[in-house]
C-alpha cells in the first residue's frame, strides 16, 4: 500500500505531505429495536443483568440484527456475545457497568473482552450514555504477566464499525481496541486516571487503539493513563480530526509496525498536558515502512515533548534511554546493524501549522532515525515551539524547515543535529 501511495504522490495524484480525507462506510443495521427492559432487566447496579442483555442480543441475531436499546438504569453485566448487524444503543442517563474483578467471568486468568467480537460485520455502540469499567481493582496487576485484563471494546477482524457519542470510563485495560476496516470513532469521551496518579494510577488504559484500513477518529475528548490513540501494523488511510487530548502518552503510531503504516493524518487537534504530543515508536524487531504521515493545525500546551519519532523503543542501554536528554554526541555513537524486514523505516513526514509549549524541563522534540535507516524526507512548516531543551534531528536524510521558530534558553533554532542534512528557510 505504501508503495502505491508513493507512486501516486510522484505522479501528482497525491502530493507529498497531503493526505486525502477519510470517510469510512457506516454499519448496515436493520431498523428493528429490542429494548433490554423487555427481557428481564433489573437495572439496579447490583444485580447481574448479563442474561437479560444477552437475551436481547440473541433475539436480534435471530432476526438478522437490529438495535439493542438500553433505555433505563445502571445495567451491571459481564462479557457479551455479539452478532453482525448489531447496534448497542446506550441512552442518556444510562450506565452500562462491567462486573467487578471479583465477579467477572474468568477473573484475571481468562477474562473475555466486555464488548468483544471477531470476524463480524456492521457493529455500532452509540448513544449519550456511559460504559463504566470499574478498572481500579484490575490496574495493580498490569505488570504481572500471569494475569490478564479485559478490554472494554475489543473487535478483531471486523468491518464497518461505529463507536459514537458514548462516554467510556475506567476500563480494566484498553477502552477501544479495534483491528478492522471502515471504522469510525466519533464524539466519544474517554476518562481514566493518569498512570502517574499517586492514589489510583491506571495502566495500559489506552483510549483508542485502532489499526486496519479506512479509519476516522473525530471530535473526541480523551484523558487516560496511556496512549490517547495508537495504531499498529498494516494500517492505512487514517484521519484523526478535531480531538482534544489531556492526560496520556499522546497520539502514537507503534510500536509494532510490521506491514507498514501509510496515509496517516492528524489534523485540527488540541493537546493539553499530554506526555507527548505526537509520537512514532518502533524497534528493530517489530518495525515496518511508514510513509505519508501528516500532522497539521495542532495546538499543544504544557506537553512533555511535542514531537517524538524514534526506532529504539526497547533500548535498555542507559546511554540512549533518556530521550529528553539524549545528545547529538551520544546518538552519533549508536551502533548500526544490517537491515532486515523488521527495520523501522520512516519517510515523507510533514509537520505543518503547529504551535507548542512544553512542560518545565521538556524537550522541543526529537526525530531519531536508526543509523542503518535514516529518516527520509522530513518537512516542518509554520512550526513554533517554546521549550527548555532543544529539538534534536539525528540521522535524517533531509529535513526542510520553513518558517520554523524553536525557542529555548540557548536561543532561536539552536538545533541539536547529527547525521542530518538541514535546510532552514524563513
Amino acid at each position: 500500500m505504501h508503495r502505491l501511495l508513493l507512486t501516486l504522490a510522484l505522479l501528482g495524484s497525491l502530493p507529498l505531505g497531503q493526505a486525502k480525507d477519510v470517510q469510512p462506510e457506516t454499519p448496515r443495521i436493520p431498523s428493528a429495536i429490542f429494548d433490554v427492559k423487555d427481557f428481564g432487566l433489573v437495572g439496579d447496579g447490583a444485580t447481574d443483568d448479563t442474561k437479560a442483555v444477552q437475551k436481547a442480543i440473541d433475539k436480534a441475531a435471530t432476526q438478522g440484527g437490529g438495535t439493542v436499546k438500553f433505555s433505563k438504569g445502571n445495567v451491571l453485566c459481564g462479557p457479551l456475545k455479539l452478532c453482525s448487524h448489531l447496534r448497542l444503543q446506550i441512552e442518556a442517563g444510562v450506565t452500562l457497568t462491567m462486573l467487578p474483578l471479583a465477579r467477572y467471568p474468568g477473573g484475571n486468568r481468562e477474562p473475555a473482552d466486555f464488548i468483544g467480537a471477531k470476524g463480524l460485520t456492521d457493529l455500532a455502540v452509540t448513544g449519550a450514555g456511559t460504559i463504566e469499567g470499574q478498572g481500579s481493582d484490575w490496574w495493580p496487576s498490569a505488570k504481572d504477566k500471569t494475569k490478564k485484563r479485559p478490554r472494554m471494546i475489543g473487535l478483531h477482524d471486523c468491518e464497518r464499525i461505529l463507536i459514537e457519542g458514548v462516554t467510556l470510563r475506567n476500563s480494566p485495560m484498553f477502552h477501544i481496541a479495534i483491528r478492522g476496516k471502515e471504522v469510525t470513532v466519533s464524539k466519544v469521551t474517554v476518562r481514566a486516571p493518569s498512570s502517574k496518579d499517586p492514589v489510583n494510577p491506571s495502566h495500559n488504559t489506552d483510549a483508542c487503539d485502532v489499526s486496519g484500513h479506512n479509519i476516522l477518529v473525530a471530535d473526541c475528548d480523551i484523558s487516560v493513563g496511556d496512549d490517547n490513540y495508537t495504531c499498529g501494523k498494516d494500517t492505512s488511510n487514517v484521519l484523526i480530526r478535531n480531538c482534544r487530548y489531556s492526560m496520556g502518552h499522546g497520539v502514537s503510531i507503534g510500536s509494532y509496525t510490521e506491514g507498514g503504516v501509510s496515509n496517516f493524518t492528524v489534523r485540527d487537534c488540541v493537546f493539553e498536558g499530554t506526555e507527548c504530543g505526537i509520537r512514532i515508536k518502533s524497534d528493530r524487531d517489530r518495525g515496518g515502512h511508514l510513509s505519508h504521515i501528516t500532522y497539521e493545525n495542532l495546538k499543544m500546551t504544557d506537553v512533555g515533548m511535542p514531537i517524538l519519532i524514534y526506532g529504539t523503543y526497547g533500548e535498555k542501554d542507559k546511554r540512549y534511554r533518556d530521550l529528553t536528554k539524549l545528545t547529538a554526541e551520544a546518538a552519533a555513537t549508536y551502533p548500526a546493524v544490517p537491515l532486515t524486514k523488521t527495520t523501522p523505516v520512516y519517510e515523507d513526514i510533514t509537520f505543518r501549522n503547529i504551535s507548542a509549549t512544553t512542560a518545565k524541563g521538556g524537550r522541543a522534540g526529537l526525530v531519531w532515525g536508526l543509523p542503518e535507516a535514516p529518516v527520509g524526507h522530513l518537512v516542518m512548516e509554520n512550526v513554533t515551539i517554546k521549550s527548555d531543551l532543544p529539538f534534536g534531528l539525528f540521522n535524517v536524510k533531509q529535513a526542510d524547515l520553513k518558517n520554523v521558530k524553536i525557542v529555548t534558553p540557548g536561543g532561536e533554532n539552536k538545533l541539536a543535529t547529527t547525521g542530518t542534512k538541514v535546510s532552514l528557510n524563513k
